[in-house]
This record gives C-alpha cells, sequence and structure tokens, in this order.
C-alpha cells in the first residue's frame, strides 16, 4: 500500500510549543509552513526544521496568502495572545476553507471553549495549562504513580510507577500479574533505558519502570494489590498563582483536597482570593525558605512549584523532597537538559508542550487517516520511544470479526483494552474487536493513522 501523502499545515507562532508540535509533524512527512512577526525566530525555526517561513502577522488576509492558506488543509495557531489565535483561525476558515486549531488558555475563554468552537468553526480548542492540571490531579489522587493518564473518556487509565523493592511485582512474570490483580495489563516497562513491551514469560524487576492500563475503578484497587499507598492527597502547597495554579486549585478543591497558593505579586493575590475563596492565599516569595518552612512545607503532604521558571520550580521540589515526604509534581515549559532533570529523581514531571503537541498530532493523523478508523487520544511514552493511541473502530475496518488471537500483529504491540458502550474490556486472545469500539494499543513504531496499522501487511 503506498503512503498516504503528507497534509498542507501552516503554525502561526514560533515559541516553544510552536517548535514542539513542528518537530513532531515534520518528522511524520508534512509540509509545515511558519508565521512569525519574529523575523530572527523565523530564521532559526526554518534552518532547524527545514520548513517554509513566512514573516508577518498571522491573523493577516495577506500573510496568509503569502503563507499558501488556498491550499492548505490545516491552520495551527499557537501565539503568545489567546485572542490572536482566535483571530488566525477565523481569517484561515474564511479564506482557504481549511480546518484550524488554536491554542487558548485564559480562564474566561476556557468556560466558553465549546461555544467559541462551535460558532467560530474551529476543529479543536487546546488549553495546555488546564490539560496539566487535570494530568496533576488525576496523579495527587493515586500519589504513588508518577504518571496518570486517561483514555477512553477518563473510563481507563494508563499509570506509570516505580517497582520499589516492597512491590508485589518485584521479580514477578508478566504471566502471573492478573492473579494479584483485577483487569490490569502491562503495557510497557524501562529497566535501564531500554524499553521493552513485555510478553508473558517478562520478569519485572526492582526499579524498573511500568506502565500498566486499567479501568478508573478498578486503579487504587490495583495499586493496593500491588502494595502500594492509594490514598489521594489531603492537602496541597502551590508556588506561584498564574493559570496553571487556578486550573489546578479548582480540580483539588472539587477533590475534597486544601490548597495553599504562595505567590509574590500582592494584586495576583486579590484576584484568587476572589477567585478561589475556599484556598487559602498567601502574599510572600515561594522561593524562600523562611516563609516555606513557616507555611508547613515540612508536612504538606504534596507540593506543586508553578513559579513559570523551570529552574525555580526543579530546585524548589529538590527542597521540598529534602524537608518532608510530600508528594511533589514539577511541571517542565523547556525540554533541553531532559536526561539531567530525570537523574534528579523529581517524581511526577509534566510537559506541558508535549500535552499541546499530542492532542494536535492525533488530529493531524486522524484527518491524514481516511479508512476504518479515527485516533481518539494519542500519548507518547518514555521519551516518545512508545506511543500508545486509541482508535475509533469504524465499519471498514480489517480488524473486525476475527479474534484477536487470529489478526497478524506486528512485533512489539499490545492491544491494552477495548472499550464497548463505556465498558473497559481487558482483552484476552478469545476476544473480538467490534465496530464502534475504542481500541488502545501501545507499541514502539510509530505514525500509525489507522487501526489497520497494527497488522503486519
Amino acid at each position: 500500500m503506498m503512503a498516504k501523502k503528507g497534509l498542507r499545515i501552516i503554525i502561526v507562532g514560533c515559541g516553544k510549543v510552536g517548535n514542539t508540535i513542528t518537530e513532531q509533524l515534520v518528522r511524520e512527512g508534512h509540509d509545515i509552513t511558519l508565521i512569525d512577526k519574529n523575523a530572527d525566530k523565523i530564521s532559526v525555526s526554518t534552518g532547524l526544521y527545514d520548513v517554509m517561513g513566512v514573516v508577518g502577522n498571522g491573523a493577516s488576509l495577506r500573510v496568509q496568502i503569502e503563507a499558501g492558506i488556498d491550499g492548505s488543509d490545516l491552520l495551527i495557531a499557537v501565539t503568545d495572545s489567546d485572542e490572536l489565535n482566535l483571530l488566525c483561525c477565523t481569517v484561515a476558515k474564511h479564506a482557504g476553507d481549511c480546518a484550524a486549531i488554536a491554542r487558548v488558555r485564559d480562564p474566561d475563554y476556557s468556560r466558553e471553549s465549546a461555544y467559541l468552537q462551535e460558532k467560530l468553526g474551529l476543529a479543536m480548542i487546546i488549553n495546555p495549562e488546564l490539560e496539566s492540571a487535570l494530568e496533576a490531579s488525576r496523579i495527587l489522587a493515586l500519589p504513588k504513580a508518577l504518571e496518570v493518564n486517561a483514555f477512553a473518556h477518563g473510563q481507563a487509565e494508563l499509570i506509570k510507577i516505580k517497582v520499589g523493592e516492597e512491590s508485589a511485582l518485584c521479580d514477578m512474570p508478566v504471566m502471573n500479574i492478573g492473579k494479584k490483580t483485577k483487569d490490569t495489563l502491562i503495557c510497557a516497562v524501562e529497566r535501564g533505558g531500554e524499553v521493552h513491551i513485555p510478553s508473558g514469560s517478562f520478569v519485572i524487576k526492582e526499579n524498573d519502570l511500568v506502565s500498566f492500563v486499567v479501568p478508573r475503578r478498578r486503579a487504587k484497587a490495583t495499586l493496593s494489590a500491588l502494595g502500594l499507598k492509594t490514598g489521594q492527597v489531603r492537602d496541597c502547597m502551590i508556588i506561584g498563582g498564574g493559570k496553571g495554579s487556578y486550573y489546578l486549585t479548582r480540580q483539588l478543591l472539587d477533590m475534597g483536597v486544601s490548597v495553599k497558593i504562595i505567590e509574590r505579586d500582592k494584586k495576583r493575590c486579590e484576584e484568587l482570593t476572589v477567585l478561589l475563596p475556599d484556598a487559602v492565599i498567601i502574599n510572600g516569595d515561594g522561593t524562600n525558605e523562611d516563609l516555606l518552612r513557616e507555611e508547613g512545607i515540612e508536612y504538606a503532604e504534596s507540593f506543586v512549584p508553578l513559579t513559570g521558571m523551570d529552574e525555580e520550580n526543579v530546585l524548589l521540589t529538590l527542597y521540598a523532597k529534602q524537608m518532608g515526604k510530600a508528594k511533589a509534581i514539577t511541571k517542565i515549559n523547556r525540554i533541553g537538559f531532559k536526561p539531567v532533570l530525570e537523574s534528579l529523581d523529581l517524581g511526577s514531571v509534566i510537559y506541558p508542550k508535549y500535552i499541546t503537541s499530542e492532542a494536535i498530532i492525533a488530529y493531524v493523523r486522524a484527518k491524514k487517516n481516511s479508512m476504518g478508523s479515527n485516533i481518539e487520544t494519542l500519548y507518547h511514552m518514555y521519551d516518545s520511544r512508545v506511543e500508545a493511541i486509541e482508535f475509533q473502530v469504524g465499519a471498514n475496518s480489517p480488524v473486525v470479526g476475527q479474534s484477536l488471537r487470529e489478526l497478524n500483529l506486528k512485533r512489539d504491540l499490545l492491544i491494552a483494552f477495548i472499550n464497548r458502550n463505556g465498558r473497559i474490556l481487558i482483552p484476552s486472545g478469545s476476544d473480538e474487536i467490534h465496530v464502534g469500539d475504542t481500541v488502545m494499543i501501545v507499541t514502539t513504531h510509530s505514525g500509525f493513522n489507522d487501526i489497520g496499522d497494527i497488522l503486519e501487511r
């Protein structure tokens, strides 16, 4: 079968998120044109990624025409301005009849995202700050997890843990794990820098990083069966009072978690006091050791630095781990020095740029595909060496109507679950995939656009 030609995509904004998306989409074979007002940014990005570049205002019809909007399939607006992103998409919809995606971070717009998306005819509105907060809240609900990602509209979770010497997983073959836990499938294991899609005979060892999928309702029971603490945190100290702090606090308060925010800007503290009346807002420097001790960092159950500066976030996390036993989550905006960060044992780390790019890449792959399925969710694992993809199965799919053991699956690939009308099935060889199911696969292959890509041809 011939490979399908890549899409023609315009990306407005050459910041950190724009470059992350550009890098991934170029790798997947798409034709990219960048727009940015800053000529230096255009020069650097076009040199790095071998793409076209146009200097100018992305909301200008003239600039979009110069970038080739007439023949483009998609425009993605990821500038620092929500209003500019929405305007870019509106112009693109009228000028080029192409799909449009806007990054929107302001809480006022976020509350109206469904309305804006419908009325402006956008393919997607994505809020990385909100999505990061949702991921952090899932982790704080299961504090022994390093990562918790949602699939099947929240009905299934992909959980990553580090295997300690006390874990029931130690020295256990994967095939025996079902005796300890119900409805659980080990999807991927990292050991000594190498990632494995494990077979039944694979033996889990101490210090392995293990990812498993489980129905959300069974997540706590599974962690308990593995000898890990399952109760959510009771309190959280957040440093910094920006948009991400607001979104995370809203999530935690709804979960019954008490929240204390330390923010140095007095005016922002006054705003947060009105927006979050059930949270404790402290006006002060969250990097001051005396203040942190005074506010009880030694006794905090969880700690999330959201200062806007990666270096401060990392140092604050290390300090919190030294001072107490808080579950820490560190948000990192830049991707450089990742191996160094991983060697620091920061615990759970969240990268908003990856969250944004994965949602967009899932949409692009689905748009490129015209076969018997569609991509619902995409998540990169273990430094993008593993992909977890949830497909919606259509009537023309080649995987329908056969038992899983009859399917000629590619190597280094697992079918992790079948979602049938909201019920999560951890499949056996005798199960079949039906039209209308969503199916999650985990693989070291990359670039799957269709559920049929799991088959050897």
